[in-house]
């Protein structure tokens, strides 16, 4: 892991070229992301409406050294209204991966969802192909759940995706 300060912060308005060219290009978006082309200016008109902070979809910049590197996310699902949790996501700039940074933000989202919500339960899936996200999520103390079978469809294929769980009351690394 680098020794690069790492936080969250609301996503300016500054922020929001930059997560329009992001969301918009296959090349720097990467291999497990690029779904293709969607409408770029739904960031910025949610921006303007909630700051990208709404009740159930939240939104927070990832800065490395004071510039923005990426974004995390964290949707409120749940089968019962009464048992909501959190599924999370993490999209860094090309010019950050592979730094431990994304480890380090979704550390920091867990710690403010857990602290700022009363759900016991947070959530992220990923490729099963994408080990690498699949290495960070078990160094953040998730549980590996187990795969779901052709559950998104990227570049012409279904593809599998792997389940991850972290309780609240699970011990944190």
């Amino acid at each position: 892991m680098s020794d690069e300060a790492v936080s969250l912060r609301p996503i300016a308005e500054a922020d929001l070229s930059v997560i329009e060219e992001l969301v918009n290009d296959p090349e720097t978006l990467g291999e497990f992301q690029w779904y293709g082309w969607r409408d770029a200016g739904r960031y910025r008109r949610r921006w303007v409406e909630s700051g990208l902070l709404e009740e159930g979809q939240w939104m927070l910049a990832v800065v490395v050294d004071g510039e923005f590197g990426g974004f995390v996310a964290a949707n409120r699902n749940g089968v019962r209204p009464s048992a909501p949790y959190w599924s999370i996501g993490v999209q860094l700039l090309p010019g950050v991966r592979g730094r431990g940074i994304g480890t380090r933000a979704q550390r920091l989202l867990v710690d403010y969802l857990f602290a700022h919500s009363p759900v016991m339960r947070v959530e992220a899936d990923t490729e099963a192909e994408n080990l690498a996200e699949q290495r960070v999520l078990e160094k953040l103390g998730f549980t590996r759940e187990g795969v779901q079978r052709a559950v998104t469809f990227r570049a012409g294929e279904w593809r599998d995706v792997v389940r991850y769980s972290l309780l609240r009351t699970d011990p944190r690394p």
